[in-house]
């Protein structure tokens, strides 16, 4: 099933699916779920496809549009700002401020062909780039999450992993049948990674903890139940 990161998680959390990768915020707002360890979608500074595309100052802005379809990332930009004391109005669909006032976090794809398509017309505010700057830690993004009554998670566990490394092993092939093979070689070995570590599993807890600081979680400490 492919769909947002919003939609995935409700499926997740309503028994719809058994496993999903998922936005780690989904497993510290219900940490109910068994985590495939070793996987996941990081950054260990810039991440490019997740940013606030703005003009002016990032201090000056009245408004940020959020993008419906986030989950880890509309959490991250209130810690992030939040730490940084600013403190905008978040809004959803079209904002009316004027465009000089009104800045739109952006992810994935959408990000990837905006930046694209305008890099001379906006600034963009990486909020991979900005979380290493505050903690000095990878940033996780999602997550594989199995449901806690699947039985045989350890099996499924294996299979996941050895897909991805089946995958990082074609890489080069993957790269090369891009439309643009030198951003795409850029952003999937400069951008992203995709183990889930020491330094990810501190990355996470950090973001737990600042998340339960600005009253977007309880606060709390979760354990981390891997398989």
């Amino acid at each position: 099933m492919f769909d947002h990161p919003a939609k995935l998680c409700r499926c997740l959390a309503n028994g719809s699916l058994d496993v999903a990768l998922v936005s780690s915020f989904e497993f510290l707002r219900n940490p109910i779920y068994r985590i495939v360890d070793r996987i996941s979608i990081s950054s260990d500074g810039p991440v490019y496809s997740v940013v606030v595309a703005h003009t002016g100052k990032l201090s000056d802005l009245a408004e940020i549009e959020l993008d419906p379809a986030a989950e880890t990332s509309v959490n991250l930009l209130r810690c992030l700002l939040s730490e940084s004391g600013l403190r905008p109005r978040f809004v959803k669909g079209a904002a009316t401020s004027p465009i000089e006032n009104r800045g739109r976090l952006l992810i994935g794809d959408q990000a990837i062909q905006f930046r694209r398509a305008h890099e001379s017309e906006f600034k963009f505010w990486d909020l991979g780039e900005q979380w290493k700057r505050l903690a000095q830690l990878p940033f996780v993004y999602a997550l594989w999450l199995v449901r806690p009554e699947v039985k045989n998670a350890e099996k499924i566990a294996d299979r996941l992993r050895l897909i991805r490394d089946q995958n990082l092993q074609q890489i080069e092939r993957l790269i090369a049948e891009h439309e643009n093979p030198p951003f795409c070689d850029r952003y999937y070995r400069e951008h992203l990674r995709f183990n889930f570590g020491m330094a990810e599993k501190d990355g996470l807890r950090l973001f737990e903890k600042l998340c339960g600081k600005h009253g977007l979680l309880p606060k709390r400490a979760t354990k981390f139940d891997l398989v």
